[in-house]
């Protein structure tokens, strides 16, 4: 057999070699427990979202999956470990929308945004709250401008890192409303929400999910509302686009793996995670804190961060923002 023959045999074989262990891959997955990482340490909006579906989402797996919370760099260090990860459908990665951010703000990133990551299911979407310490002085969306336009660059917002959305919807409202503030940025919703809890900072533009268990226990004053229209779980708050029309906002949360699932395994996964969020029980937590349930197609999720990244990106840009 000529040479060219004999390699065009070989990688013929090992084409077929590697398509049926890709089979055997798929029909036997998952046969062991499955790993979540949240990128960001306990209490924010990521993580308490995995502890909502992660139960449900075992039983629909039909194995054991388990929360590990790797929070510090905005998302990147969990995000990191993720992307080195075997592509075999045991290591799964809950996004934040700073996911779509990250690349714009951390020029040595390890992975690629894209390339380094199949991409799921869009898991919810959230409008943001705007609240404010128990102790600051302030119970509307309006007071909150008077008292940072007197007080130009004293009043600090807090973020859970640098370019998320925290972040960057803070900073839009602050423009909008024509004073500026100072920006404490946390290594994670947890964090952040404990800072304004403790009055540590004085405002925060936060996922309500996060938010509003704080908002019932009387701990942050709930100022502003980024949807078009109030909400149920705080109907007497006012949208922000009362007072600053025009002006709105979310926060979103997502699910993906590591690139080169064999495809079966990826559709496995996306079919447990779509029953998983049209569970009843489960529907019925994520909408009680505000929480609009999505479970889109792979392909809808990838082109919702496509856009953010390029929407967020030119005002990261504009602004000159680095990680400090």
């Amino acid at each position: 057999m000529n040479l060219p023959r004999k390699t065009a045999l070989l990688a013929a074989i090992a084409g077929a070699l590697i398509c049926a262990t890709n089979l055997v891959m798929a029909q036997s997955y998952p046969n062991k427990p499955v790993k979540l990482i949240v990128p960001f340490p306990p209490g924010g909006s990521t993580d308490i979202v995995a502890r909502i579906i992660v139960q449900k989402f075992s039983e629909k797996l039909g194995q054991n999956v388990y929360i590990e919370n790797k929070g510090g760099a905005s998302g990147m260090i969990g995000t990191t470990e993720a992307a080195r990860a075997e592509p075999d459908g045991y290591t799964l990665l809950i996004v934040f929308d700073s996911h779509a951010t990250n690349h714009y703000l951390y020029p040595n990133l390890r992975y690629d945004t894209f390339k380094s990551f199949d991409y799921i299911t869009l898991i919810t979407v959230s409008p943001v709250l705007l609240a404010s310490a128990k102790s600051l002085t302030v119970n509307t969306t309006g007071e909150l401008i008077a008292y940072a336009k007197a007080r130009p660059g004293m009043v600090t917002y807090g973020s859970s890192g640098t370019g998320t959305s925290n972040h960057l919807n803070a900073l839009v409202f602050a423009d909008r409303a024509g004073f500026t503030a100072t920006h404490v940025p946390y290594k994670g919703g947890g964090p952040m929400t404990s800072a304004i809890v403790t009055g540590e900072i004085n405002f925060v533009v936060g996922t309500v999910g996060g938010l509003l268990p704080h908002v019932r226990s009387g701990m942050i004053k709930p100022l502003g509302i980024g949807s078009k229209q109030r909400i149920p779980q705080l109907p007497d708050t006012p949208t922000i686009d009362e007072i600053l029309p025009g002006y709105e906002a979310n926060s979103w949360i997502g699910l993906v793996a590591p690139a080169g699932l064999p495809k079966d395994v990826q559709n496995k996964i996306h079919t447990a995670m779509v029953q998983t969020l049209q569970d009843p029980e489960v529907n019925q937590k994520l909408t009680g804190i505000s929480f609009q349930v999505v479970g889109s197609s792979p392909a809808a999720f990838l082109e919702k961060v496509r856009q953010e990244s390029e929407i967020m990106g030119k005002l990261i840009q504009s602004r000159g923002i680095k990680v400090e």
